[in-house]
């Protein structure tokens, strides 16, 4: 049972839960990830050095350009991808991104969910309704 959901933007991709890793910084695949190592390697990121495969990445503003869709397409077949994106807005690039590597998204929530969400925590993602559960 969730202790609180979370609404958002019907958004794209499979309904999966998992565990949170969060900072309030923007995000790009191609310049803000080791792809091979799966550590987010940008110096100045706020997660520097925190392993993202499988977790659902809380973050702020997606940013950069067409290469995050092949990227995420190419992280995903590799086994190398997060588990779903909660952004507090993402761009139609993106959006892209998500669907080319089968990666849930969801965005625009009607908190900061940067803010409402803690590294740690577990939390269901529902594309489908636009919704986040966050377990206890």
């Amino acid at each position: 049972m969730a202790d609180r959901i979370i609404k958002g933007h019907v958004g794209i991709g499979p309904k999966v839960t998992g565990e949170a890793l969060v900072a309030s910084d923007n995000f790009s695949a191609r310049y803000d990830l080791n792809r091979v190592d799966g550590v987010f390697s940008r110096p100045t990121h706020k997660l520097v050095g925190q392993n993202y495969v499988g977790k659902v990445l809380v973050l702020n503003i997606a940013k950069g350009g067409v290469a995050t869709a092949w990227m995420l397409r190419e992280m995903a077949a590799r086994e190398m991808v997060p588990l779903a994106l909660l952004l507090n807005f993402a761009n139609p690039i993106m959006a892209q991104g998500a669907a080319f590597g089968d990666v849930s998204l969801i965005d625009r929530f009607d908190v900061d969910i940067t803010g409402a969400i803690q590294t740690g925590e577990q939390v269901t993602v529902d594309p489908e309704t636009g919704t986040v559960a966050v377990h206890g």
